[in-house]
């Protein structure tokens, strides 16, 4: 079950619009095929419940009735009549699941509870409702009051739940106090089915989900890009290869399309995925040592069953202080470029030197640094000669450039929304004289070295879109403007080296 939209909203910071929760249960259900979706928390909002209405509705529609689930309250009829109104048929009921909890909390009982509990739960039922129960604090309910637990189930066992689902709410639990735990309530219910639910505040996460199935959990709960509460929850593409890969289980998920929804759920939460996050993150299929490209390049020395075609991605080679012959020669294959021997040693030399002074080079650098190395002019279809470029507060911004095309020099000006779109409109103005149109923008970053200060180089990495491909760019300046200026020049020789070879 992914709980994205329910318990991963409740990332610090994160709250998805209606629509981007509509989008996003939809690829869930219908790209990914995931068997459960979380969607919300009753009674929360007027926007929530509309969200909630059209997912219901879409869900009915294509098929994907009764796999919509909310989190309800022991609250009698207010929670199960916020999703009828919504036309939605589980409800996840928040219970409980620690004395403690019960007792500071709610100042009741545990028979107590229990009557309010058996209320909400038949009147739900009445409705037409199927009803699963959160325990909530369950992992320290378990070790700290497992006679309250033990009572809470027998008092429940035949309420007519059809999942009894367990949290490590704080995220307390390691593996083997998961597998002690669930194994327990498993041979002590033998036929109720349990849910498991894990937070990462240490860490554990994925590992303790194993351990929950191999104790005999029903069901594993997961959230897109380990969202959640504090450290996050358990991330859906770490819990979903490890049980495939590690303990040989049949998925409905569909592994191509996670590293899509992971980036849609990035792009709607704020929340950047760190590069090395495993599956999801942008670095985990780059190969960085010599070595291992050279293990690579003579029989996928270094490849393993998690590999990046399965989720529709690729194998990349980093360059750098490390890189060695055959990192070079893998992107080299990339980019088709045939060097001799001589000239790919000149080359390398250059890519450790830059290296050394941890600039990043990426594959697409490498044209431009062959022809820095060989004295080449083949990349230099466009020059800047000069340009200046001014910006003011409440003041349209303005560019002044001569630049280089093909051997012809242009004179230019524009305006702009800031200073690299002034830059920009000058640009345009020449480009067109030369029947080239600049790619569209699909993503545009700044930044610093970590620990820079405010004379620290700037490195602006642009993603074009090229139509059938995305592609990078990098530029280094002292001024960020003229880092993305170095960016856009970057583009735009690639490509007009490409359409002159294309016509030979």
């Amino acid at each position: 079950m992914d709980t994205t939209l329910r318990d991963g909203e409740q990332t610090q910071g994160v709250s998805f619009t209606p629509a981007e929760k509509v989008n996003i249960a939809k690829a869930l259900l219908q790209w990914l095929r995931v068997d459960r979706i979380e969607v919300a928390s009753a009674r929360v909002s007027q926007g929530e419940k509309e969200a909630v209405a059209s997912i219901n509705a879409w869900a009915r529609q294509e098929g994907f009735a009764g796999r919509v689930e909310v989190l309800g309250f022991v609250d009698h009829t207010r929670s199960v009549n916020w999703i009828l109104e919504t036309g939605g048929s589980v409800i996840n009921l928040l219970t409980k699941g620690s004395e403690k909890h019960c007792r500071e909390q709610l100042g009741k009982t545990l028979e107590q509870h229990t009557q309010d509990i058996r209320q909400t739960i038949d009147y739900a039922l009445q409705k037409g409702l199927k009803v699963n129960v959160y325990l909530e604090d369950w992992s320290n309910g378990y070790q700290n009051s497992p006679d309250y637990v033990f009572g809470l189930m027998d008092n429940l066992k035949d309420a007519g739940i059809s999942h009894f689902m367990l949290p490590d709410t704080l995220g307390v639990m390691a593996p083997d106090e998961v597998f002690a735990s669930i194994g327990d309530m498993c041979r002590r219910y033998p036929a109720l089915r349990f849910d498991f639910h894990p937070h990462n505040d240490y860490g554990l996460a994925t590992a303790n989900v194993m351990a929950a199935v191999r104790a005999g959990v029903s069901s594993v709960h997961c959230t897109v890009n380990c969202l959640g509460e504090r450290a996050g929850n358990a991330s859906l593409a770490e819990v979903a290869v490890v049980l495939r890969d590690k303990m040989a289980m049949e998925l409905s998920i569909d592994e191509t399309h996670i590293v899509r929804i992971s980036q849609m759920v990035e792009n709607f939460s704020g929340k950047r995925i760190a590069a090395n996050a495993p599956v999801i993150g942008s670095d985990v299929f780059t190969q960085t040592a010599g070595i291992h490209a050279d293990g690579d390049h003579k029989g996928g020395l270094y490849k393993t069953r998690l590999s990046p075609e399965r989720f529709s991605r690729t194998r990349s080679y980093a360059l750098g202080k490390m890189s060695g012959k055959a990192s070079l020669k893998k992107n080299l294959e990339l980019l088709e470029v045939d060097l001799s021997e001589e000239n790919q040693k000149k080359v390398l030399a250059r890519i450790v030197q830059l290296g050394d002074s941890k600039q990043t080079i990426t594959t697409e650098d490498l044209p431009f640094i062959i022809a820095d190395v060989l004295e080449s002019k083949s990349y230099e279809h466009i020059r800047l000669l000069n340009c200046s470029i001014t910006s003011g507060l409440h003041l349209e911004s303005t560019a002044s450039l001569r630049v280089e095309v093909n051997g012809g020099k242009h004179q230019t000006s524009g305006s702009g929304n800031g200073g690299f779109d002034a830059f920009i409109d000058a640009l345009d103005k020449v480009l067109k004289l030369h029947d080239y149109t600049l790619p569209a923008l699909a993503d545009y970053e700044v930044r610093i070295p970590k620990g820079g200060h405010t004379d620290a180089l700037t490195e602006c990495v642009i993603t074009w879109d090229c139509g059938s491909e995305l592609r990078k760019t990098r530029g280094v300046h002292a001024n960020q403007v003229f880092a993305g200026v170095m960016a856009t020049l970057k583009i735009i020789n690639m490509q007009l080296h490409e359409l002159k070879a294309s016509q030979v």
